[in-house]
């Protein structure tokens, strides 16, 4: 999806998003922010949306959020405050494939749901293996497609409709895998029904 693209769908999405795919994505959130916690440090969200994530992380870690919508910025802004979430360093617009952070400056990056919505992920792979501290962990969960059955079928079906719905239902697994830097350490399934994957690469020691 090009940029304007997406910052369109989602000005639409914002005011309903957490009645909708905020409601159908709460397990898998509630999971892989459950595994962050186990961490310690800095942690970048990318697509940090209207800030569904945000009062799940624990006090010890500092959160930063980004997004391409400004829509969903307001909203994430709002939880924060009247949350009184003190964790949260900072809520800011910005472009995943040109990250304003200096290298090796988070513990954690992670992006939840959006990966197959970027403009050029394989782009934004780069970026968030660049942000991220050698040692440190980076997290997609996403939606892969299916190379046969019934539900490969449906998802080339909406594949045309990408800019409708927000997201490529007919993703390749394989452009989120390109980075040398990274490797996969964890791989699982998630709800509901396994349509999503969660997915660890571990930054390598820098020599």
């Amino acid at each position: 999806m090009e940029l304007a693209a997406v910052k369109t769908s989602y000005k639409y999405w914002a005011p309903v998003y957490d009645y909708t795919f905020g409601w159908i994505s709460r397990g898998g959130r509630r999971r892989t922010v459950d595994y962050i916690n186990s961490r310690s440090g800095r942690v970048l969200e990318i697509g940090v949306g209207t800030g569904l994530s945000l009062d799940l992380y624990r006090p010890h870690l500092e959160v930063t959020g980004i997004d391409v919508s400004p829509e969903m910025l307001d909203k994430a802004r709002q939880k924060v405050a009247e949350k009184g979430l003190t964790n949260v360093a900072r809520i800011g617009e910005m472009d995943a494939r040109a990250l304003a952070f200096p290298d090796d400056h988070f513990d954690t990056v992670v992006a939840m749901y959006v990966i197959s919505v970027v403009p050029e992920p394989e782009k934004v792979m780069e970026e968030m293996a660049r942000v991220c501290k050698p040692s440190g962990e980076v997290l997609i969960v996403g939606h892969y497609a299916r190379k046969s059955g019934f539900l490969a079928l449906v998802e080339r079906f909406f594949a045309p409709l990408a800019n409708v719905i927000g997201w490529h239902s007919d993703f390749e697994e394989s452009r989120v895998l390109g980075v040398p830097a990274l490797e996969v350490t964890r791989r699982r399934p998630l709800p509901p029904l396994g349509i999503f994957t969660f997915l660890v690469q571990r930054k390598r020691a820098q020599a």
